[in-house]
């Protein structure tokens, strides 16, 4: 069929979000993702704390578990409205053992010169077409917890620095961040205090020592020491507190009210 200027219309970009939390261990990511709306989880870890109520499968142990769980999302009858990953670094290992058994490896080293990591690039793919279904079809946000690790970046501008990153491999990294919509950083803010007298101070030898308090941040904008940003227009930072963290970034986000959590006719613990 010829396209032509008379098919031109305004598209708005409403579909519900895919978003990817991450941030150090005992931030709360778990937390944060269980205040979206009506959630339903698939684990490939046990992230939750004990005082939380989830809807889930359960711990799932392969990837195959994995695909099956979206595949009854997507068929069955629910009134969910989020699916949650928890988490990305260990559904990694799974797809690790997928491609080592769909290609007889013993490891995914095996084959060498990275050429492993070269395939889970295809098992990927069909993790992120599960989620984008889910997405597009079901109207369900997608939301991806991942673990953070400090890493090396070389900058072409300046002198190399450490920085927090996603914990996942540089190619599975960027399919996810290139996919998703927005990727957020759960942290507390530090600064670094110097013990010791002015003198110490000024010759360098005085003691650095990081502070900071329980304050929780979501970041959505990046800096040199992290990765973040966002397609919503978000603030750099906003507070995150315990049972207020969706509610804080559901003004900048195409997705329904909180409210519609009672769907599930199930209560979260305080």
């Amino acid at each position: 069929m010829a396209i032509s200027i008379s098919d031109l219309r305004k598209v708005r970009a409403d579909r519900p979000p895919r978003i990817l939390i991450y941030g150090p261990e005992k931030m709360g990511k778990t937390t944060l993702a269980s205040e979206f709306p009506s959630p339903v989880f698939i684990q490939t870890e046990d992230g939750a704390s004990g005082n939380l109520e989830l809807d889930s499968f359960g711990l799932l142990g392969s990837f195959g578990d994995v695909l099956d769980a979206f595949q009854s999302l997507a068929t069955a009858e629910h009134s969910y409205q989020t699916v949650v990953v928890d988490s990305l670094s260990e559904l990694e290992k799974l797809i690790w053992r997928e491609v080592c058994e769909r290609k007889n490896w013993k490891s995914i080293e095996d084959p060498g010169f990275g050429k492993g990591y070269v395939e889970t690039d295809y098992v990927w793919a069909e993790f992120v077409e599960a989620c984008n279904y889910l997405r597009n079809e079901r109207g369900m946000t997608v939301v991806l917890i991942g673990h953070s690790i400090t890493d090396r970046f070389d900058d072409p501008e300046t002198q190399s620095y450490s920085r927090y990153a996603i914990d996942l491999h540089k190619r599975a990294m960027a399919i996810l961040t290139r996919e998703v919509d927005a990727i957020l950083l759960v942290k507390k803010d530090v600064t670094i205090k110097l013990d010791g007298n002015k003198s110490q101070i000024k010759d360098g030898t005085a003691r650095a020592r990081g502070d900071g308090g329980d304050t929780r941040w979501i970041y959505a904008e990046g800096r040199p020491a992290f990765q973040a940003g966002n397609r919503f227009n978000m603030p750099e930072k906003v507070m995150f507190k315990r049972g207020e963290g969706f509610a804080a970034l559901a003004p900048f986000l195409p997705i329904n009210p909180p409210a519609a959590a009672a769907d599930t006719g199930k209560k979260k613990a305080a």
